[in-house]
C-alpha cells in the first residue's frame, strides 16, 4: 500500500513538472551569475561616456575666449575613465594642441617613467588639464582664466569619481583648491577636497614640464611619488 501511494506522488510530480517546464532540462555545468554586473557595468560606462561628451561640448562652446579662438584642438581627457587615479596637468602645449591629447612629447615620456617609478602604467589612469585649450606662447594661465576654467574642471572629476587625485604643478593646485602660494610649501601634503557632498584626497607635486626646466628637483618629486604609492598601498587600491 505505502509503495502504491508513493508511485502515485511521483506520477502527479512529474506531471506537474512535465506542465510547468516541458523542456525543462538538467545541467552539471555551473550558473554564470555575474551577467546582471556586466550589464550594470556597461550602462556605468555608458552615462560616464556620454556626460564627458556633454562636458566637451560646454567646454568647446564657450563664447568669447581667446584661448579656445586660438587653439586648434580642445584636449579635453584621456585614459581609463574608471580609473581610481586622476592626474590633473596645467594646460595643453604645442604637441597636445596638435594631437588633441594629454602630455605628449618630452613631457608625457616623463610623466611616463614617473608612474613607471611606482608601478603604474599610463594607459591605467585618467589625465587632463586644468585648461582645455593651450595657451598664446605657452604662458601661464591668469588666475581669471584658471576660475573660468575650475567650474568645468570640478565637474570632470566628480564624472571620473576617482579615488585619489595628483595635481601637477601650480595651475593645476590652484584650479582645484583655491591655493595661489608656492607649489614648494604645499607639494607632498596630503589635501581633501568636497564636491557634491564626495571628499577626495589630492596630493600636489611638480609638473613634467617644470622638471624638465629644473631637473634638480626631481629628487623632490621622487619623494612625493613614494608618498602617493603608500596612499595606494593603505587604501588598498588597485590601478
Amino acid at each position: 500500500m505505502t509503495k502504491s501511494v508513493l508511485n502515485q506522488n511521483a506520477k502527479y510530480v512529474q506531471e506537474l513538472i512535465d506542465n510547468i517546464e516541458p523542456n525543462f532540462i538538467f545541467s552539471d555545468k555551473p550558473i554564470n551569475r555575474f551577467n546582471g554586473k556586466k550589464n550594470i557595468g556597461n550602462i556605468d560606462n555608458r552615462k560616464k561616456t556620454e556626460k564627458l561628451s556633454n562636458l566637451r561640448q560646454r567646454i568647446n562652446s564657450i563664447k568669447n575666449c581667446n584661448l579656445k579662438n586660438n587653439s586648434k584642438n580642445i584636449v579635453m581627457g584621456d585614459g581609463n575613465i574608471n580609473s581610481a587615479l586622476m592626474v590633473i596637468g596645467e594646460a595643453p602645449g604645442e604637441e597636445e594642441d596638435n594631437s588633441g591629447l594629454t602630455f605628449q612629447s618630452d613631457v608625457g615620456y616623463l610623466l611616463n617613467k614617473m608612474l613607471i617609478a611606482i608601478n603604474i602604467k599610463r594607459e591605467k589612469i585618467y589625465s587632463t588639464y586644468s585648461v582645455n585649450f593651450r595657451l598664446p606662447e605657452d604662458r601661464k594661465p591668469s588666475t581669471q582664466e584658471i576660475k573660468k576654467y575650475s567650474i568645468f574642471l570640478k565637474e570632470h572629476i566628480s564624472i571620473i569619481d576617482p579615488k585619489i587625485l595628483v595635481l601637477l604643478g601650480s595651475t593645476a593646485m590652484e584650479a582645484v583648491t583655491g591655493i595661489n602660494r608656492k607649489i614648494s610649501n604645499e607639494r607632498g601634503k596630503w589635501k581633501e577636497i568636497i564636491l557634491k557632498d564626495k571628499t577626495y584626497p589630492l596630493i600636489i607635486t611638480f609638473s613634467p614640464s617644470y622638471l624638465i626646466r629644473f631637473p634638480e628637483n626631481k629628487k623632490y618629486s621622487w619623494e612625493d611619488l613614494k608618498n602617493l604609492k603608500k596612499k595606494i598601498e593603505n587604501l588598498n587600491i588597485k590601478i
